[in-house]
């Protein structure tokens, strides 16, 4: 019987000569490998900066359009009554009375439109009264509405509600009558002692300034045709 032999396989010997990296060596490679991590850092850090401006600029976007949604639908529901005021603008604030959405219950609103500053800066606001259904309560909402804008941060005084909008720097209104554009005025303006006489324009421009910033910035213009008019929008 031959005994068992084991091959023992054994690891060659370096050969004379080599040699492993130096220090040298390893830092150009570690520096190669910091420079490729930093560029990739750049590159996650650029796409997240791109993914948050269109974020930003998606969300103030999405609230211009619901913002003029509720202006047109403002203007829309504009509606005159004996004795009360439909429309009003003093340079700094818009007053409108409209009417409601339910028709069984025919109750009317006062809402105002204006600037409010405020520590992040000036922010363009809505304020709506409580359902009217008395002279009395309109004209306590109508004088409520300008208390408002004076610096009444809810006008609670009248039942309103304050809902700020959205970054405006400056606005101007421009009314459509008599076949042209002109820059809005007040009630008194429009139609002398009586308000009720023609004070509801054919059309509003409505113009503002954004601010600058990261999403939406520079002028705007909106114009609103009163539903019942034939006038283009020109």
């Amino acid at each position: 019987m031959r005994p068992h032999v084991r091959h023992v396989v054994s690891s060659p010997l370096p050969k004379k000569g080599q040699r492993g990296f130096t220090l040298i060596e390893l830092m150009v490679a570690i520096a190669v490998m910091a420079m490729l991590a930093l560029m990739s850092w750049r590159g996650i850090d650029g796409m997240a900066r791109a993914q948050e401006h269109n974020r930003a600029r998606g969300d103030a976007v999405l609230t211009l359009q619901t913002t003029l949604s509720q202006w047109t639908a403002d203007l829309d529901a504009m509606t005159q009554l004996a004795g009360t005021s439909t429309i009003d603008w003093d340079g700094r604030l818009l007053r409108v009375t409209r009417r409601g959405t339910d028709d069984l219950r025919p109750v009317v609103y006062v809402v105002a439109w204006t600037l409010r500053t405020q520590a992040e800066g000036s922010y363009w606001s809505r304020w709506q009264s409580a359902p009217l259904t008395r002279r009395d309560e309109w004209q306590a909402a109508w004088r409520g509405a300008a208390s408002w804008a004076q610096g009444d941060a809810s006008g609670s005084s009248a039942g309103g509600v304050d809902v700020r909008l959205m970054p405006v720097d400056s606005w101007q209104l421009y009314y459509f009558r008599n076949d042209t554009w002109s820059p809005a005025v007040g009630t008194d303006a429009l139609s002398g002692a009586n308000p009720n006489a023609g004070a509801l324009p054919d059309g509003v421009r409505l113009v503002l300034n954004l601010p600058p910033g990261p999403a939406l910035t520079g002028l705007l213009s909106r114009d609103w045709v009163r539903p019942s008019s034939s006038i283009p929008k020109t």
